[in-house]
């Protein structure tokens, strides 16, 4: 019950007062499933890009972290082939950053954050991450 009263109002806000750069809806009428849309600004590898997000609200919400993936490929080091994010916001404590007053719309707006600026420090894609001289610089490269 409390799951489906808070989706309600996150989902009413989303499509009221969304972030910059991020839309999201339910799929269907599924309070559990959503569609979500991130744009990425400039001074980003993915500048003009839209990236879509599947979103999985498990029935704990908000007690435990929403599930998310990318639906659209992405060549980074903190997302893996299978659209599976690194994030700390997107696990459970002790390890993750997960507090029930997070939300949809603050998970997504970390995610555009994390593609704007990549943590090298842990990586999901080693490789994409350089190690030698520049220690820790990571490269992206993006195919078209």
């Amino acid at each position: 019950m409390q799951r489906s009263v808070r989706m309600k109002k996150e989902i009413q806000m989303l499509s009221q007062s969304p972030p910059h750069g991020i839309s999201c809806w339910p799929e269907g009428n599924s309070l559990d499933r959503l569609e979500a849309q991130i744009v990425v600004g400039s001074g980003s590898p993915y500048e003009g890009g839209a990236f879509h997000v599947e979103v999985q609200i498990p029935e704990r919400y908000p007690f435990e972290p929403p599930k998310m993936r990318f639906i659209t490929p992405i060549y980074h080091p903190n997302i893996d082939s299978a659209g599976r994010i690194c994030l700390d916001t997107l696990k459970m404590p002790p390890k993750g950053a997960w507090k029930p007053c997070l939300n949809v719309s603050t998970v997504l707006t970390s995610i555009q954050l994390l593609m704007m600026e990549p943590n090298p420090d842990d990586p999901l894609m080693t490789d994409i991450v350089s190690y030698g001289p520049c220690v820790g610089r990571i490269r992206l490269i993006l195919v078209l």
